[in-house]
């Protein structure tokens, strides 16, 4: 049986290189006003920066974080959705485009950005890869940095795939809103991952209904420790 993880930033390691990035997508969905639940809000989590938006004609609608109405929102998903992956929910506030903004000092293997974005070397990623982690998706950055000599840091597009299992989601939590989707309910004292929606080609991945929550399989951890590559902490988390 696969053992899963959630990840967190080994804050030891980034204390040690120093590191700091200052930086966003700057592309991104709008949020929402539901008519139906009422309510005015954006996801996080959900970022896409190998997918490029600058040939849309209607890029400069995807520019300004702001609350539209849900039929407004729903029209501007559905020009991204051809361009993003199947099955992709693209909730409000999603994030498209490379990462855009400053960067300065030292960065080790594994960097993190906000506690929400993995930050790879180009060379970390092709040892990973080139180790056996599956499904790892390396973008292009815009980060300035004024030092000489800049490392080339990419960002791992880490897709939403899983669910959480009912059990650790409180039961006075209402359904998800039939109209905008939206699902509200805090981190989860002891998370369970829903073994039957779990990825089996993918090593790396958010979880579907929490993409804040960035989970990696035992063959990710055993490739990270192997290699030496500091950046990241594992807790095993269990399934049902």
């Amino acid at each position: 049986m696969s053992r899963y993880f959630l990840l967190d930033e080994d804050r030891a390691a980034a204390a040690k290189h120093g590191g700091v990035v200052n930086a966003w997508h700057k592309l991104g969905l709008p949020g929402v006003r539901c008519h139906t639940c009422g309510a005015t809000w954006t996801d996080a989590g959900h970022e896409y920066p190998c997918i490029d938006l600058s040939q849309l004609p209607e890029r400069k609608q995807f520019e300004k974080a702001r609350p539209e109405p849900f039929p407004e929102f729903a029209r501007l998903r559905e020009l991204v959705r051809p361009l993003a992956p199947r099955d992709a929910e693209l909730p409000p506030g999603t994030g498209f485009g490379p990462l855009v903004g400053r960067a300065h000092g030292e960065f080790g293997p594994i960097s993190w950005v906000g506690g929400l974005k993995l930050l790879v070397h180009r060379d970390v990623l092709e040892r990973l890869q080139a180790s056996g982690v599956r499904g790892l998706l390396g973008c292009r950055t815009e980060l300035r940095f004024r030092q000489k000599n800049p490392p080339e840091l990419m960002e791992l597009q880490i897709e939403p795939h899983g669910r959480l299992h009912p059990d650790c989601i409180p039961p006075d939590v209402p359904p998800p809103c039939a109209t905008c989707g939206r699902h509200a309910f805090k981190w989860p004292d002891n998370p369970i991952l829903d073994a039957a929606t779990l990825p089996t080609d993918l090593d790396l991945f958010r979880v579907g209904n929490f993409a804040t929550m960035i989970v990696g399989t035992e063959r990710l951890m055993n490739a990270v420790q192997r290699l030496e590559l500091d950046g990241l902490t594992f807790r095993e988390l269990p399934t049902r």
